[in-house]
C-alpha cells in the first residue's frame, strides 16, 4: 500500500482502537493489534503527519493519540462500505417492526430498536403532512345525522373527525358524497387535495350543498398542516453511559435533546432515503451539539415522509451506526408503503 493508504489505515487503527477502549491509542497499540505489516518506527511517522493534518491529537496526560473531529470525517468519509447487519439482526429488526399495529406503534419499535442497536439516543419524526398524499376518505354514517370522515395518507396517518350535519341522510346521499370527495382527494397531495376539496360545496347539487359544506370545514382543517411536529425520542440514558465523552457539556446536550426545534432542525437536513448524512461535533449547527455526532437519514418509499437518527458523543461506532439507522429507515419505509 502507498504512504496515504498506509496513514489511513493507522487513522482507521486509531480510530477503532479508542472507540473500543475509550484510552488514547499508542505506536506500539497498533502494531500489536492492528496487522499493517511495518514497524513501530514507520507507525510513529505516520501518526507525527496524521497530527500535522490536524486529524488526531494527543491529551495532555498521555502519550497515546485520539482522533479529532476532522479525523472521524475523513474516517467516515472513506468508509468504502458500510458493514451491513447481520442476518440474525436483520431478521430481528423485520420481526419486531411487522408486529406493529399502527403508526404510531411502527415509530415507537423504530425508536426502541435503533436505540438499541446503536446504544444512542435515538429519533423519529413523524410523517410530515405536507409530504403525503391521501389514499382514501371514508363516510361511516353513525347516525343519518352524524358521520364519521376518516382520512387515510400513503403515510399510514389516519385522521377521524365527527360531523354534525343538521339534517338526515340516506345512504344513497353518503354514497354520493363520498365518490365527490374522492373524486377530488384521493391521490392528491395535501396541499392540492385542500384546495380541490374547497371547491366541492359549489359543485355539489342543491340538495347536498348544505351537508358538503359542513363536511369540507371540517375536512379542511384536517388537511391544513399540524403545526406541531411531533418526534419520538428513546434510549436518553444511553448517553450517561459514559459523561467523559461530553467534557462539561453532557447536561447541555440533554437540554437540547428536549428541545424539539434543534432536533428537527437536525432532522430536516434527512431529504434521501437511504442516504445516512453524518455530522461531526463542530460541524453541528447548533452549539450545545457540538460534542455529539448526529447520524440521520430520510425514512418513506419514494417520498420521504420525515426524518430518522441516532445522536451519540463523536467517539462512536460509525459504520455499525450508519448501518443500523439506514436498515431501520428501509424497513420503516416498506412497512409504510405496503400499508
Amino acid at each position: 500500500m502507498n504512504a496515504d493508504e498506509r496513514r489511513f489505515a493507522v487513522l482507521r487503527a486509531i480510530v477503532a482502537d479508542y472507540v473500543s477502549t475509550q484510552e488514547p491509542v499508542g505506536s506500539k497499540m497498533i502494531v500489536e493489534r492492528h496487522n499493517l505489516g511495518v514497524s513501530s518506527a514507520t507507525v510513529r511517522n505516520d501518526m507525527a503527519v496524521l497530527e500535522d493534518e490536524g486529524l488526531i491529537a494527543q491529551p495532555h496526560t498521555s502519550a497515546g493519540r485520539v482522533p479529532t473531529d476532522k479525523g472521524y470525517r475523513v474516517f467516515v468519509d472513506r468508509l468504502a462500505e458500510v458493514k451491513p447487519l447481520s442476518g440474525a439482526e436483520r431478521r430481528a429488526v423485520h420481526t419486531f417492526l411487522e408486529g406493529a399495529v399502527d403508526l404510531d406503534d411502527v415509530l415507537r419499535r423504530s425508536v426502541r430498536l435503533l436505540a438499541q442497536l446503536t446504544r444512542q439516543v435515538a429519533v423519529v419524526q413523524y410523517p410530515t403532512l405536507t409530504r403525503s398524499t391521501v389514499r382514501h376518505l371514508e363516510l361511516v354514517a353513525l347516525t343519518p345525522a352524524r358521520l364519521m370522515l376518516v382520512l387515510i395518507t400513503d403515510s399510514g396517518r389516519v385522521d377521524q373527525r365527527v360531523v354534525d350535519l343538521g339534517e338526515v341522510l340516506t345512504d344513497d346521499d353518503v354514497a354520493a358524497l363520498r365518490t365527490r370527495i374522492n373524486a377530488a382527494l384521493a391521490g392528491r397531495p395535501l396541499v392540492a387535495a385542500s384546495a380541490a376539496v374547497a371547491e366541492l360545496p359549489e359543485q355539489a347539487p342543491a340538495e347536498l350543498r348544505g351537508v358538503m359544506t359542513a363536511v369540507v370545514a371540517v375536512l379542511i382543517e384536517t388537511l391544513v398542516e399540524h403545526p406541531e411536529e411531533r418526534l419520538v425520542l428513546g434510549g436518553t440514558a444511553n448517553l450517561t453511559r459514559n459523561a467523559a465523552d461530553f467534557p462539561g457539556s453532557l447536561r447541555q446536550v440533554l437540554e437540547a435533546l428536549e428541545e424539539q426545534v434543534i432536533v428537527l432542525k437536525l432532522l430536516a437536513s434527512a431529504q434521501h432515503p437511504g442516504t445516512v448524512t453524518v455530522r461531526i461535533g463542530e460541524e453541528n449547527e447548533a452549539e450545545e451539539m457540538r460534542s455529539t455526532s448526529v447520524l440521520t437519514v430520510g425514512y418513506g418509499g419514494g417520498t420521504v415522509l420525515g426524518g430518522m437518527g441516532v445522536v451519540g458523543p463523536t467517539r462512536m461506532d460509525y459504520p455499525g451506526s450508519i448501518a443500523a439507522v439506514h436498515a431501520v429507515a428501509r424497513y420503516v419505509g416498506e412497512i409504510l408503503a405496503g400499508r
